[in-house]
């Protein structure tokens, strides 16, 4: 019932279409909120304590979040490194859909117009259980409730250490490796810590590099000033400094000098300050990589698992990025939040030797509901500025995806006929020696994307002897375009699509045998480039057709 729920819930107000979880990385402000038994429990009382504090947001009825409960990793962690365990870590149960009384907690009643509760989650456990009153009580240290469940694991220096939904990333097993990943909390003595590398490490050739990061205040007192030095095969290649007065556990970005000449390797970012107390925790490392364009053809069908690969980069600003699994590429729309969004870049490819670039893909997609299709979505983007600005090439979502009848069950392709092949024309860009191709999922909360065997070539005629004649004239063309194929027989399909895959054009040619001319009006299509398509069902041609 997961997409139902959900559905309930966003029309009882318990969160926005476009709400994420709160990424990896935030530091959280204070919340002091109340449980069951009218405990007060302060956040930062147990991150100053050096706790590792674990939260699971749910609603009493939710189905996954039931189904989560019932593991009993949540409380079963509570009680190995709880306070009555090794005392490591505070776990609570937050009930967070302020709109649902208190008895849907022990299997009652949710009260009029709201679900009924999946079951009792009081009884048999130990963990502290707090029912939200308002959502914004807890909302406003900075956590949000993007859905249900959601779990945030939290350090002693106030930042999210894990954040997701909490069957993927709470498991027990899970839960007890992220014991020793925090930080220590602040100390009197100075200490300032390296949090992030901000800038992107992706550069094209003959480009300069301007590091910047985030550095934390892991002192109770001030930090006055502290000096960041970039290095990179032992060699300083850039500095900066900090100035100022940053409160314990505060933030700031430093701007370092630019790298004006950078080369491909690992980068080392060191934040010290005086009298620093603690180096270890102010080091931080990456990878540098300069683009270099790929010669055409180019073809990627991720059978090596050693990803990402040199020069292809995943990114998502919400942390919901795409994924490799078992030879494919993945977005998780089924557990990625209503507005996730996730980039796939591939590494550039060199056209110019190619006459009539085309990119092919393999796609595989399944909604989640039958009567309301989710719009998951699956956009293509070509760059010929090193990603300055983005040309769109494909964009389908929804039905026009899909490439299967839709499932509540997580989908996972597993024959030949889940997947479609798409085509999309490249001509707009030929003769471009350095061309990025960018995927881009986006999550409307349906069911789970994928994409395989990445082809970058010159468009292709199948059929060739059938169909040696063929040709699309004029081209350019405004107002009139001819097509002219040797039939042998039979009904052809004239197809013009434009570069997303809609269909402009579509003309049958009746019983085409020997030299077949038709011709098309294409006075009423926008300027730009489109696809010519004929085919018999057993042969086909496609060029691709520019409209001025």
């Amino acid at each position: 019932m997961k997409k139902i729920l959900l559905s309930i819930a966003l029309l009882v107000g318990i969160t926005s279409a476009n709400a994420q979880e709160t990424p990896v990385g935030t530091v959280v402000g204070n919340f002091t909120l109340t449980d069951l038994n009218g405990t007060s429990h302060t956040l930062f009382d147990y991150l100053d304590a050096g706790k590792m504090v674990v939260i699971d947001v749910s609603a009493t009825w939710c189905g996954p979040c039931w189904g989560y409960h019932n593991t009993n990793a949540l409380n079963d962690f509570y009680n190995a490194k709880g306070p009555n365990g090794t005392n490591e870590a505070m776990v609570f149960f937050i009930e967070g859909d302020a709109t649902t009384p208190t008895t849907g907690l022990s299997g009652g009643a949710n009260g009029s117009g709201n679900p009924a509760s999946q079951g009792d989650w009081i009884t048999g456990e130990d963990m502290p259980i707090i029912d939200l009153t308002t959502a914004a009580s807890f909302e406003n240290s900075g956590l949000n409730i993007a859905y249900f469940p959601v779990m945030y694991v939290i350090c002693p220096n106030r930042t999210v250490y894990k954040s997701g939904v909490a069957g993927s990333i709470g498991t027990l097993a899970l839960l007890n490796s992220y014991i020793g990943g925090c930080p220590a909390p602040a100390t009197a003595s100075p200490d300032v810590t390296m949090m992030s590398y901000d800038t992107d490490t992706y550069i094209c050739n003959g480009s300069s590099h301007t590091p910047e990061v985030t550095i934390q205040n892991n002192s109770t007192t001030n930090l006055t000033n502290a000096t960041v030095t970039i290095t990179q095969g032992g060699n300083t290649v850039s500095t900066g400094t900090y100035s100022g007065n940053l409160a314990s556990y505060g933030v700031a970005t430093v701007t370092c000098t630019p790298i004006a000449n950078p080369s491909s390797g690992a980068l080392i970012a060191t934040v010290t300050t005086t009298d620093d107390i603690l180096a270890t925790n102010g080091i931080i490392s990456t990878s540098l990589t300069i683009y270099t364009a790929a010669a055409a053809p180019l073809v990627q069908d991720f059978t090596s698992t050693a990803f990402p690969y040199s020069e292809y980069k995943v990114s998502s600003t919400s942390g919901n990025n795409w994924t490799y699994e078992a030879g494919t590429m993945k977005y998780d729309c089924y557990n990625y939040a209503n507005g996730s969004k996730g980039d796939l870049s591939i590494e550039p490819v060199n056209l110019s030797s190619l006459t009539d670039p085309s990119l092919s893909f393999d796609v595989a997609y399944r909604g989640y509901t039958a009567a309301t299709p989710e719009n998951d979505k699956l956009e293509v983007f070509v760059s010929t500025n090193c990603g300055t600005t983005w040309t769109s090439v494909y964009n389908k979502q929804g039905t026009a995806l899909s490439t299967g009848a839709p499932q509540t069950a997580s989908f996972t392709p597993a024959t030949a006929a889940d997947w479609r092949t798409e085509t999309v024309s490249l001509a707009t860009f030929a003769g471009q020696s350095e061309v990025f191709i960018k995927y881009v999922g986006t999550s409307n909360y349906g069911n789970n994307l994928y994409i395989d065997n990445i082809n970058v070539e010159s468009a292709t005629s199948v059929g060739e002897n059938e169909l040696a004649s063929t040709s699309v004239y004029p081209n350019p063309a405004s107002t009139i375009v001819n097509v002219a194929f040797e039939g042998n027989g039979g009904d052809y399909t004239i197809t013009i699509t434009d570069l997303v895959g809609r269909i402009v054009s579509n003309t049958i040619s009746s019983n085409a045998n020997g030299a077949t001319k038709t011709e098309l009006s294409i006075a009423d299509l926008n300027t730009g480039n489109y696809l010519v398509t004929i085919s018999n069902g057993t042969s086909k041609f496609t060029q691709s057709l520019i409209v001025k």
